[in-house]
């Protein structure tokens, strides 16, 4: 039976910090936790959670600063690893042993980091999550990027600064934006703004979140990317999947950055056959 994830959360758990996390529910079986990325939450996954709570006790969180999740009064990444990690404990606990994690985008690397610091995390699931991709990529500097966003939101200009990052750091072509402009979910993604820039931030400069750091992952990890995504997704998982230990890499076609959107079929069977395994 297909159940949506519900409106309310499901509960709240504490982290390290004291800050509340919340958790949103659905479905029966075993446990997989959904980690969104920048500028998210827990509702991006609104395309592929009800199907997948058919067969499993799926778990989606809003993370720190979003959604019905607190925030703390100082922002740090290792706060985040902190969040999910004491959201797997607790479901760990429940379910008996190490849970399932999906991350889109920075919430995968996120996930990626939390394995490092808790033994709840079975598997992780990454899409489009690879550290230092953008570095190899030829881009425009991501320094320049950080700086012009941070520009946009001290102009009070949140559309400007949500459009900006979809475009530059995304790599969303034009006429997915003038689509995404005229969704009513707009808003709620350009007040999400102070998330944005501090999330890109740490991407660039976090050491916990970091190839290096990352690269001592030893859990099963497959890495997911879109065919038709930005070259600095691709290449990024190219390279990091060379430096993991229990790696996998494989290709949606067709899709970009929100395959899980867009291909949520495709996304699905990538995900639950690996799993299964």
């Amino acid at each position: 039976m297909v159940e949506a994830i519900p409106d309310a959360p499901s509960r709240l758990v504490t982290s390290r910090d004291g800050t509340g996390i919340a958790v949103f529910s659905a479905g029966e079986g075993p446990a997989v936790l959904l980690v969104h990325g920048t500028s998210a939450d827990h509702r991006t996954w609104r395309v592929v959670a009800p199907e997948l709570a058919g067969r499993r006790r799926v778990h989606a969180l809003d993370r720190r600063g979003r959604g019905d999740s607190g925030d703390g009064a100082v922002y740090a990444i290792e706060r985040e690893l902190e969040d999910v990690a004491a959201v797997v404990d607790a479901l760990a606990d429940e379910a008996g042993g190490p849970i399932d994690v999906v991350g889109h985008s920075l919430g995968g690397r996120i996930a990626l980091a939390a394995s490092l610091v808790t033994r709840s995390i079975r598997r992780v699931v990454a899409y489009e999550s690879a550290p230092g991709a953008r570095d190899a990529s030829g881009r425009n500097d991501d320094e320049a990027l950080l700086r012009r966003l941070g520009a946009d939101l001290a102009a009070g200009d949140p559309d400007g600064l949500l459009a900006r990052f979809m475009t530059d750091a995304v790599g969303m072509p034009a006429a997915e934006l003038s689509a995404f402009r005229a969704d009513p979910i707009w808003a709620r993604r350009a007040a999400a703004g102070p998330t944005i820039v501090r999330e890109l931030d740490a991407a660039l400069h976090a050491p916990a979140i970091a190839v290096d750091a990352l690269a001592r992952v030893a859990v099963p990890v497959l890495q997911l990317t879109g065919s038709l995504s930005a070259a600095w997704f691709r290449d990024g998982a190219a390279a990091f999947h060379a430096r993991l230990a229990r790696g996998h890499l494989e290709v949606i076609e067709g899709a970009r950055h929100a395959a899980h959107h867009t291909h949520p079929a495709e996304f699905l069977a990538h995900v639950e056959a690996f799993l299964a395994t």
